[in-house]
């Protein structure tokens, strides 16, 4: 087995990130220990193989349970964004899968912390914090995407989710609506807890009150959100509100299509709002009202943050928000 930074680390009696920082001639460690680090380096046969040899960012997509994160023209947006960065500052970007419904997961992500690389992004949109502790282990420096934890170590990239649900509720409210449905995920992740958050805040502020007969939970697929959607409309004694509010275009679309299904008509009886806009939002009957996120900037930002933290010139942690723009088309009806 070839030796890895740990191996390097526990043999020098320094730590990992140590050992980063020497390889790489990276500021603030001493010329002793670098000799040091080099030495035992020598000593155990590690060498910056190829690909280990360029500068290289690893990019992990983590799945918890894979409703959200899967192969949409969000992901392949966002996963476009850090590819073509990635290019032009010069570096390779190497993908990891991480699935935790896999019985090898804890291997894959010991292979990732004891492998070489510069820098870790990780695609955080599933995580949950327990998830946090298993990154990190060889010391380079870590970014997270799409998601953002209380107390977390890490820098973070996200959506101003809060801002975004905020803006499509009041859309919503601004064309004459008061009673407003929210169309949530019956899974759970933070993106939707806070966008929630934005929707509540939205109705408060204009004096409204959510009612709970109004939230709809539905999975956060295509086919499941029309599924969940019409058995809700088959069993009968669903209250309509006016609009909805949804926590993605996915959930959005699946809905809209029960709906048209049992006769509801868009926007005629019910008005709808999604998240994200995505390509479909165009050609959906009708086009649909939504909140652009800017996906590729997203990754963009990430990859820079990163390099930012790979190259010593920024210490602190940050969390970086992207503002959205609301994208008004025909799924809205002034009332």
């Amino acid at each position: 087995m070839k030796p890895t930074i740990k191996d390097i680390a526990k043999a020098a009696n320094v730590s990992p990130g140590t050992v980063s920082n020497a390889l790489n001639n990276k500021k603030g460690v001493s010329d002793e220990i670098k000799q040091l680090v080099f030495k035992v380096a020598k000593e155990l046969g590690y060498s910056k193989e190829t690909p280990n040899d360029r500068n290289t960012i690893r990019f992990v997509i983590f799945k918890r349970h894979g409703y959200v994160v899967s192969d949409t023209p969000f992901f392949s947006s966002l996963i476009e964004g850090i590819e073509k960065e990635c290019r032009m500052q010069g570096y390779e970007m190497l993908i990891s899968h991480v699935n935790i419904s896999d019985e090898d997961y804890k291997e894959t992500i010991s292979n990732i912390n004891n492998d070489y690389y510069s820098g870790l992004l990780i695609l955080a949109t599933e995580m949950a914090t327990e998830d946090l502790e298993l990154f990190g282990g060889n010391g380079a420096p870590v970014v997270l995407l799409d998601n953002y934890f209380r107390n977390c170590s890490f820098d973070c990239v996200l959506i101003n989710n809060i801002d975004a649900a905020y803006r499509g509720t009041s859309h919503l409210i601004e064309n004459g609506h008061k009673d407003i449905g929210y169309l949530h995920s019956s899974v759970y992740i933070n993106n939707f807890y806070f966008r929630k958050q934005g929707y509540l805040e939205a109705l408060s502020e204009h004096g409204l009150r959510a009612d709970e007969r109004f939230e709809l939970c539905l999975e956060p697929t295509i086919e499941g959100s029309y599924r969940d959607m019409r058995s809700l409309l088959e069993g009968g004694g669903l209250d309509m509100p006016t609009a909805f509010f949804a926590d993605n275009d996915i959930i959005a679309f699946g809905a809209m299509r029960a709906l048209k299904e049992k006769g509801v008509k868009i926007p005629e009886d019910v008005s709808i709002v999604g998240f994200d806009d995505m390509p479909f939002c165009e050609i959906t009957s009708p086009r649909l009202t939504t909140i652009k996120v800017f996906k590729q900037e997203m990754g963009s930002i990430a990859v820079k943050r990163l390099l930012q933290k790979m190259n010593g010139r920024e210490s602190v942690v940050q969390k970086i928000e992207v503002a959205t723009e609301l994208i008004t088309r025909e799924s809205v009806k002034k009332v």
